[in-house]
């Protein structure tokens, strides 16, 4: 609303904060102090949010002023973080050179520690506070590892744990560090607010949840069932309510422009307007004379001399916007005027001051619905309006296509002699349009017919008994409402001099109103509460003012709930002024209704009028009560008189008890007719008849409704308690947002929010509305203020209005959108909010709190049936077992390998030993190059032929039996950058009879993170040996080296840069294949090392099908982009060439970061038919080269030879990024079918690749709310809620993949989701070791079906998924059976009792808004953790609090516990490009991640 608005005047005699408690009625404050004295009144036990320094927005210098030193508060965002800050704190800051320091330096914004201090600021310990530390405030309870707290559990009500008093820093500490949760030690401040967080939630929550039904194949939203306790409305049925009847006068005039022409004849030296200058003094005064001159001039201008006489350019009935100022009335009134006289429709609109004007964009709906092509305006406001650099008025947002007209008297031409104006008697034409918003926001005109104005004037004229020559001081804006119903057009018709006080002189002097009334002994004054309210703040400036006078104070907003409290407030200051408690006249109006009702200016010692104590929970309910005993929460409403002379009110559309709230409706001749150029709204609005309770209609008569609620009391006296697009329902209740506004301004406002400006309106989410206020935070308000208020705001409302707050968010003074007269413009401010374009600088979301109707969380079913009766249960019902299988793996395919290795080479099974097929290929083939590596240029830095790789690993060989001193079967780690190198090493392992482990290298930018990695690994591997380059081994034993490990117990370190030529005595020969080849080491992304056995029957066996699936000779080049050190990039990268003999062009995804196209130009370069890469080099070729496609196709990059691009990956295909990579790169020949993804996991490195044979890979869509019950429900694309998965590529030959229930591990039927086994000869042959779990893993190979096949050995992958049988064939002829993966169990949040799969919470979070980069999310004692990357602005970070909470709730029904902002690149990520969430977690509990902001959602 406009009145919660008002500017604070920037004299600087005033004290700062005296205008802020604008609305404090006494009985309010009171009223929020009580309700808050309940709630404990020591410090508040909320975790206050986490903000990084440069997140502090800094306002403006010049909005700052220096705190004044006697109060304790600081600037903002004093210390990098703050937790909580001591007054001595506070007050060693107040240095004035502190102070200025600060505001120059209020642009910066940094985010580093070390710049953050560097500004001259002392550096400050924060100091232990026995109270106030919020951080410690629940640092004594103890966190029991046994269960974690259900946060989600329903019951009764919201209370903050009080603080604990006088703890020291040092009591609390000792006694947290003894306890763990998660195995996490908690004496981070983190894990410290959390679990304040977690005490808060434990509480109950506000209405006991009522039982409700589970539905097995739908979450239901729990519906509310009726309070029995709900009052019910009780009186009789209402009857309408008839105004006095409307006198009739003789000298009444036929129409409102006959009694401007009889002033301006027989009064022309009579005055009509006086206008003021922006000091407060008169600048002109309009005569009658002047003003009907100058009206009759306009409209033969208009009518006459725009365009020619043949076609004019206006006619009678057309519709005209008047875009004058406020600060100029007089134009307006001339303009307003003219067009009545020329009998065209004056619209009058807002002047638009940018192009992106708030509202400008709805105004032009209101000019395209009103067909107006015209607008009339002064000189001086057109040379202000925005222009194009052509000098012409900009086109705005949404507008027609406008022609100016400049209207000053100057450019108006005298009418000729023969021309009268047509004054017809008044009719039902449209006379003028006035704008309205609606709640929405759309702007839409309401057209008041020539009739309707005349009676409304009569009736006015009747109700405040206006008599001829009276003096009025009206302060209100003259283009719509009481300012242009009293002060334009009842005024001219009584020949009334109005004193017009525009908003801009009020805000330089809120006592010129005041002022008039005194000089001009005026008889009525029109206002609204703001300016009662400022003339009470500035009235001590004026000894001698005298306002006796007065017959009539109008107060135009008299039906908002908080006007009582300032006509008494005006009244007690100003009764010693000679003010009557009489004359103040509080009156209801509506755009569609006019004038609906007002208080008639009372005769002296008449009863005062009435007022009414409301109880707000009757009031929520729609029901009046009048409230006796809880004072804590009523609502004191005043009447606005009665009805107009002629109308009749009715309240509601259903005919109501009388003691029933409902919207008003009114019956007259003086209200609007339509919304003009809007039929359908029209009806709905201005032709509705009331109906009884029956439902039968009362009447013929058709009303108009008011939008305003409200009853009407004893002795027909109206009183209305708010306005419907101010309801907001929340289930099934509904609140006003002036109720809400005003609760939240008793709390005292004056050190946080800014003039008071608060904001309240409602968002759906989760089925409901959810009440969101926003408020302007106060240049220098503390971030502890602040907070506090917040907390304060939430139990007031709570306790007043018994309602939760969704949100509740302070932006920078000065940023909320404004409505033209300054007031917040409540439809954008949403839009803001939900777009994420708010920039709050504090916010508090308390989801856990007011989300009532989630449904009850999942109860886990005991499996009563065993699992080979869900298995026959499955037969019966004609479904088959989910089960797939790939091709045979053939004996015959490798006989040429196997005949022409010599027999003394072979085992006895057939099986070839890659060691011997390199020493073979070296004898056979030598010149065949094997690989290439290039570097970012694209240049081959290095090749090597089946000889040379031969020779290369021979002499690794004999380094390691001289220099090692090994035995056979040793471990020997390998520590080589990518290339050609680490292959040589891996085969010199392999000749030497010892065990190779590849392990990434060190990072030596980053040695603390990387570094302790490698240690680990090179310890739980019980490496013998190192192998290693020159350039390692200097960094092994350097000494940043030595900060993070110990480096003086490395195991043996051999660099194999410069060996000797020396060939080794002999090459090993493993005696059987089920002997170790190497281990293949990896963490996983729950930060689990791992490192399997691989076996040289299992590596062979690998090999051979990769070749078969691939169709790999020695005739065939790959390309390949990934990392060799584990998995299947490794065995790509070092083993698949030497089996099959086909040449391997490397390239290091090191290189793509300095040269992005390396490995596209490479395959186009080459004609490479199958390429293998990791999704994080394709995410770079997608974000990186997406929009360079037309140059690289201009330098000839052709991709049309791609046969098949594999993604190698442990995880569920990114469709969205492997169809983006398609589609932007069709430009340049790639064909769609190419890109597919491989799957492997821990126990088996490959499962499936799209091979040459098999069909293209499937995409089918799944219920995301069936997987989260473990299940798999098909639907069709489109589909709302619905996930598409894409096929993981063919089974690999050798390999059977089965479905299993991973509780009974009996297995499943078609389409059900269970765990993936695979049974295979080249899975693996176990852990080598796992760090930390060893009994937890040992089932996950050669495990048994519970029943089925008990012979058959599976490995359990630890992924979910499913396999369905699709249409299509596969390379045998049968129907082929497509494998689906949905992620990896050990990721899994078990949340609700229901299952969630990381990876889709964080698509709906980074789809939430544009400057979220990545998201990773986590759990933590069963709250769920967001981190988003933030790519935008730091302003931006508060925006995503609640976008993040919205989308997560909306999309997965979970509530959100805290959202943490980060910078970009903080989420940490392994090799395959997979999140390593567990990591994350770790760092953000021991307080390493340096967030930006950190929000714990209540």
């Amino acid at each position: 609303p406009s009145t919660s608005s008002a500017p604070r005047s920037h004299r600087g005699h005033r004290s700062g904060g005296t205008r802020d408690d604008r609305y404090r009625s006494d009985i309010h404050t009171e009223l929020v102090q009580a309700a808050l004295a309940k709630h404990k009144e020591e410090k508040m036990g909320l975790p206050m949010p986490t903000k990084r320094r440069s997140a502090f927005v800094q306002s403006p210098v010049e909005n700052c002023t220096p705190p004044d030193t006697s109060s304790a508060s600081e600037d903002e965002g004093s210390l990098r973080r703050q937790a909580a800050l001591s007054v001595a704190l506070a007050q060693s800051l107040q240095s004035p050179d502190y102070w200025i320091n600060r505001s120059l330096q209020g642009s910066s914004t940094s985010s580093s520690a070390s710049s953050t201090l560097s500004h001259g600021e002392p550096k400050i310990q924060p100091l232990p506070q026995p109270s106030t530390a919020i951080v410690d405030v629940l640092a004594h309870l103890r966190i029991e590892n046994s269960v974690p707290p259900d946060v989600t559990s329903s019951s009764s009500r919201l209370d903050l744990p009080p603080a604990v008093k006088g703890m020291s820093r040092g009591q609390s500490r000792c006694s947290m560090l003894d306890n763990t949760a998660d195995g996490v030690p908690v004496n981070s401040r983190v894990s410290t607010k959390i679990q304040q967080l977690l005490n808060t939630l434990k509480r109950p929550k506000r209405p006991p949840l009522s039982e409700f039904f589970l539905d097995d194949s739908e979450e239901i939203v729990e519906v509310q069932q009726p309070d029995p306790n709900t009052p019910k409305p009780e009186g009789r049925q209402i009857i309408p309510v008839k105004g006095e009847p409307l006198g009739v006068v003789s000298n009444w005039p036929p129409a409102l422009q006959a009694s401007l022409a009889r002033w301006g004849a027989t009064q022309a030296k009579s005055p009509a307007l006086s206008v003021l200058d922006i000091t407060g003094k008169p600048l002109y005064t309009l005569t009658y004379g002047k003003l009907w001159s100058r009206s009759l001039k306009l409209a033969y201008t208009l009518l006459n001399k725009l365009g020619t006489k043949a076609e004019p350019v206006l006619k009678p009935g057309d519709r005209v916007a008047l875009v004058y100022p406020n600060s100029d009335p007089g134009m307006l009134w001339v303009a307003f005027y003219g067009c009545l006289l020329a009998e065209v429709i004056p619209v009058p609109i807002e002047v638009p001051l940018s192009r992106q004007d708030s509202g400008s964009q709805q105004i032009g709906f209101l000019l395209g619905s009103c067909g107006v092509g015209l607008a009339l305006t002064s000189e001086v406001c057109l040379k202000g309006l925005p222009k194009t650099p052509n000098g012409e008025i900009m086109q705005f947002k949404g507008w027609p296509r406008m022609k100016w007209v400049v209207t000053d008297t100057k450019y108006l031409t005298k009418p000729s002699k023969d021309w009268q104006p047509h004054i017809p008697t008044a009719n039902t034409d449209t006379a003028y349009i006035e704008y309205k918003a609606t709640k929405e926001g759309t702007v839409m005109g309401v057209a008041v017919s020539k009739i309707s104005m005349l009676t409304h004037c009569q009736a006015l004229t009747q109700a405040c008994n206006y008599c001829e020559g009276e003096t009025l001081v009206n302060v209100l804006d003259c283009k719509k409402d009481m300012g242009l119903w009293h002060g334009v057009l009842t005024s001219v018709m009584n020949r009334i001099h109005t004193i017009s006080v525009p908003y801009a002189v009020m805000k330089a002097c809120p006592m010129s109103w005041v002022q008039r009334v005194h000089i001009h002994k005026a008889r009525v004054a029109l206002v609204k509460c703001r300016d009662l309210h400022w003339a009470m703040m500035a009235h001590r400036e004026q000894k001698d003012t005298n306002l006796s006078s007065i017959r009539m104070l109008i107060v135009a907003d008299g039906a908002n709930p908080w006007s009582v409290s300032s006509c008494d407030a005006f009244l007690n200051v100003f009764q010693a002024h000679g003010l009557k408690p009489e004359v103040i006249c509080p009156c209801a109006s509506s755009a569609e209704a006019l004038t609906v009702a007002i208080r008639r200016p009372g005769a002296r010692g008449a009863p005062l009028p009435a007022r009414a104590i409301l109880s707000m929970a009757g009031l929520s309910h729609s029901v009046i009560r009048v409230n006796t005993e809880d004072k804590n929460s009523a609502l004191t409403v005043q009447d606005v008189g009665h009805v107009m002379p002629g109308g009749k009110p009715h309240t509601h559309l259903g005919c109501l008890p009388t003691d029933e709230i409902g919207e008003i409706v009114l019956n007259s001749r003086a209200g609007g007719t339509m919304y003009y150029g809007l039929p359908g709204v029209t009806k709905n609005t201005f032709e509705v008849i009331p109906v009884n309770q029956a439902g039968a209609p009362i009447g013929e008569i058709a009303f108009t409704r008011t939008g305003l609620l409200g009853f009407v009391g004893p002795g027909s006296l109206v009183f209305v308690v708010g306005k419907i697009e101010g309801l907001l329902s929340v289930s099934g209740r509904r609140h006003n947002a002036d109720d809400l506004v005003a609760t939240a301004l008793a709390v005292e406002p004056v050190k946080t929010v800014y003039r008071g400006r608060i904001a309240v309106f409602s968002v759906t989410a989760f089925y409901d509305e959810r009440i969101v206020v926003v408020a302007e935070q106060r240049p220098d308000a503390s971030e502890e203020d602040s907070f506090q208020w917040m907390s304060r705001v939430l139990q007031a409302i709570d306790s007043i209005h018994q309602v939760g707050l969704y949100c509740l968010a302070l932006v920078p003074a000065n940023t909320l959108p404004k409505t033209p007269l300054g007031g917040i413009h409540i439809c954008e401010t949403k839009q803001n909010f939900l777009d994420g374009n708010l920039h709050p600088c504090n916010i508090l979301l308390c989801p856990h709190t007011c989300v009532t109707n989630l449904p009850k969380p999942r109860q886990k079913q005991p499996v009563g049936v065993g699992p080979a009766s869900i298995m026959v249960g499955n037969l019966v019902a004609g479904k088959r077992m989910a089960q797939a299988v790939g091709r045979e793996l053939g004996v015959v395919e490798d006989q040429d390998l196997i005949r022409k290795v010599p027999a003394s080479h072979k085992t006895s099974s057939h099986r070839v030993f890659l060691s011997e097929a390199l020493q073979w290929r070296a004898q056979t083939d030598p010149d065949h190059v094997l690989y290439v590596l290039l570097n970012a240029k694209g240049v081959a830095v290095c090749t090597s032929t089946c000889l040379q790789l031969h020779k290369r690993a021979e002499k690794i060989t004999a380094a390691l039996m001289e220099k090692g001193g090994l035995n056979t079967g040793d471990n020997v780690v390998l520590l080589y950058p990518p290339g050609i190198d680490l292959i040589a090493a891996f085969y010199g392992c392999l000749y030497a009879g010892v065990v190779p482990v590849t392990v990434r290298p060190p990072h030596p930018q980053n040695l603390t993170a990387t570094l302790p990695t490698v240690r680990m690994i090179i310890d739980v591997s019980k490496a013998a040996c190192i192998l290693t380059t020159q350039p390692l081994m200097r960094i092994l034993k350097s000494r940043e080296a030595a900060a993070s490990v110990n480096i003086k117990t490395w195991p043996t370190i051999i660099d194999t840069d410069d060996l000797p030529r020396k060939r080794p005595p002999q090459i090993y020969k493993p005696p059987t294949a089920e002997m170790l080849a190497y281990l293949d080491f990896s963490v996983s992304t729950t930060g689990m090392l791992t490192g399997v056995k691989m076996s040289h029957a299992a590596v062979s066996t690998l090999c051979r099908s990769i070749k078969l699936q691939c169709e790999l000779y020695s005739s065939r080049q790959i390309a390949i982009c990934l990392d060799p050190y584990c998995g299947l990039g490794f065995v790509l990268w070092c083993l698949s060439s030497v089996y099959s003999g086909h040449q391997s062009i490397l390239i290091p995804p090191l290189e793509l970061e300095s040269s992005l196209p390396v490995w596209l130009s490479t395959l186009s370069q080459y004609k490479i038919r199958d390429t293998f890469c990791s999704y994080s080099v394709m995410e770079l070729c997608t974000k990186g080269l997406g929009t360079q496609t037309e140059m690289l196709k201009a330098r000839g990059l052709n991709l049309s030879c791609v046969r098949s691009c594999v993604v190698i990956a442990e995880e569920r295909p990114r469709l969205l990024l492997t169809q983006s990579f398609s589609k932007l790169f069709k430009d340049l020949g790639l064909s769609p079918r190419a890109v597919s993804t491989a799957f492997g996991s821990r126990v088996n490195l490959a499962l499936c690749m799209q091979g040459t044979a098999g069909p293209d890979p499937s995409t089918v869509y799944v219920d995301m709310k069936s997987l989260r019950h473990d299940r798999v429900r098909l639907v069709e694309r489109g589909a709302p809620q619905s996930l598409p998965l894409m096929e993981s590529g063919t089974i690999l030959p050798g390999v059977r993949v089965i479905i299993v229930n991973p509780e009974t591990r009996g297995p499943l039927g078609d389409s059900h989701l269970g765990e993936i086994w695979v049974s295979s000869t080249h899975s693996a042959s176990g852990y080598y070791t796992i760090y930390g779990e060893e009994s937890l893993q040992a089932d996950h190979f050669n495990t048994t079906l519970s029943f089925g096949e008990p012979q058959t050995l599976w490995a359990r992958t630890g992924y979910l998924g499913f396999v369905k049988r699709t249409e299509l064939l596969d390379s045998t002829g049968d129907l082929h059976d497509a494998l689906f993966v949905v992620g990896s169990l050990d990721e899994t949040l078990e949340l609700r009792g229901l299952r969630y799969h990381p990876i889709d919470i964080e698509t709906s979070v980074s789809r939430t808004h544009r400057s979220i980069a990545e998201s990773a999310v986590f759990t933590w004692t069963n709250l769920l953790v967001v981190v988003a990357e933030l790519s935008g602005s730091e302003q931006e970070a508060l925006d995503l609090v609640p976008l993040v909470t919205n989308v997560v709730l909306e999309e997965h029904h979970l509530i959100v516990g805290v959202v943490v902002i980060v910078d970009p690149g903080v989420i940490p990520i392994n090799s395959r490009g997979e999140k390593q969430r567990m990591h994350l977690r770790d760092s953000f509990l021991a307080d390493q991640l340096d967030p930006i902001y950190v929000a714990y959602n209540m």
